[in-house]
């Protein structure tokens, strides 16, 4: 028979304070057990039977044992019900109706069935009332049957309290763990958005800068000039670079300090100057946008990364000369195309060489309740082909 004892620990704060739960019963059971029992009969009528000293000591003993038994409950609950039913059982047996009330074993009840000792408390109670009533049907005690009805039944709604305060702390528990689960997969679903944020803005980024400072290592020397101009393309491309850097983590501090400026989140008006910071590194960038009317901001925000992904990956990986990138609205959906021109033989898939950068494209879209389709084209070259509903996300 199991005996977790210290179930009840988990749960300090959502009820009364630590010590209370331990003590309070002890000074009650006390107080209505024991005190009685020591008062001179002049200050009323006899609380018990005591007329020999061994009767008064017995009496004493008996009624002790309840609170005395209680202040071990919260280490060994089921070991303290046990002992209390018996000290209860003996009390009613041979203290008769004028001995004051066993209020100890109600608490000790409550406290085996809170503490996980369910088992303790309804095996030993059970078997104390009932050994209680067929000793006394042995030895003749005249009990009325109202009487055993009420006991039974002040057992019986003891046992109730004891089994919903046991409910209300497991689901207290389970509001418990369900909140920090949601807090944990808020906070990671934050991480992961951080994360793709920040691959999305060092990826495009350090790919220009890549190859405008191979531009300028080759150029160095035979034009000076057009070295110079790559220079100054790392050199806005960088800070560009770090101003979105500096944005996406200056969400993560908590004292409003100034000290990380903000900058408006890309939308699709800065897709032209994308466009042409990738037609500066030797490929020409068509752009369509055939929007009419400016998308949620969360969807332009997802637009523009998608393009961006995909443009990066056709600088890094595709071998290719042109590229074209199209928004337009079709069936109630924002439908953006990017297709490149790069050869099947050199060109590497962008799937496979980047599988971060194509996994954030589809979680963006996927997020905003979209689709994501990537792949090679027939005749050469790959295609990005993203469908975000024209709607707010839901939260």
């Amino acid at each position: 028979m199991s005996q977790p004892g210290s179930q009840g620990h988990g749960f300090r704060g959502a009820g009364p304070p630590h010590w209370a739960t331990l003590w309070v019963p002890v000074i009650l059971s006390f107080a209505i057990q024991v005190v009685p029992v020591l008062l001179p009969r002049r200050f009323g009528p006899p609380m018990a039977p005591v007329v020999h000293p061994r009767e008064f000591v017995f009496a004493l003993a008996i009624m002790l044992v309840g609170p005395l038994a209680l202040i071990a409950a919260r280490r060994f609950p089921g070991p303290v019900v046990a002992v209390t039913a018996a000290a209860a059982s003996i009390a009613m047996l041979f203290g008769g109706q004028d001995w004051p009330p066993y209020i100890a074993l109600g608490f000790a009840i409550v406290s085996a069935i809170v503490r996980g000792a369910r088992m303790w408390a309804w095996i030993s109670v059970g078997a104390a009332w009932l050994t209680t009533l067929v000793w006394a049907l042995a030895i003749g005690v005249n009990w009325h049957p109202l009487r055993i009805a009420g006991v039974t039944l002040g057992i019986l709604i003891v046992f109730g309290i004891g089994e919903g305060l046991r409910t209300r702390r497991e689901q207290f528990a389970e509001y418990r763990r369900i909140a920090a689960e949601r807090r944990s997969s808020e906070l990671q679903a934050e991480r992961v958005r951080l994360a793709r944020e920040l691959h999305d803005v060092l990826a495009h980024s350090l790919s220009q800068i890549n190859v405008q400072a191979g531009v300028g290592l080759h150029l160095m020397e035979t034009q000076p000039q057009k070295a110079a101009d790559a220079l100054a393309s790392i050199k806005l491309t960088s800070k560009t670079a770090l101003d979105e850097v500096r944005s996406v983590l200056g969400i993560l501090r908590s004292d409003g300090s100034p000290d990380a400026p903000l900058v408006p989140e890309p939308d699709l008006s800065r897709l032209p100057g994308l466009a042409a910071s990738v037609t500066s590194q030797g490929i020409t960038v068509a752009l369509d946008d055939a929007v009419t009317a400016p998308p949620p901001a969360a969807t332009q925000l997802a637009i523009y990364r998608i393009v961006q992904e995909s443009l990066t990956n056709v600088l890094r990986h595709a071998k290719a000369t042109a590229a074209s990138v199209t928004i337009a609205e079709e069936s109630g959906e924002y439908v953006v195309t990017v297709v490149d021109d790069g050869t099947s033989a050199g060109a590497a898939d962008p799937a496979a060489s980047d599988g971060r950068g194509l996994l954030g494209m589809r979680e963006r879209a996927e997020l905003l309740g979209g689709s994501l389709q990537a792949g090679r084209e027939p005749l050469g070259g790959f295609r990005v082909e993203a469908r975000i509903p024209m709607r707010e996300a839901r939260p």
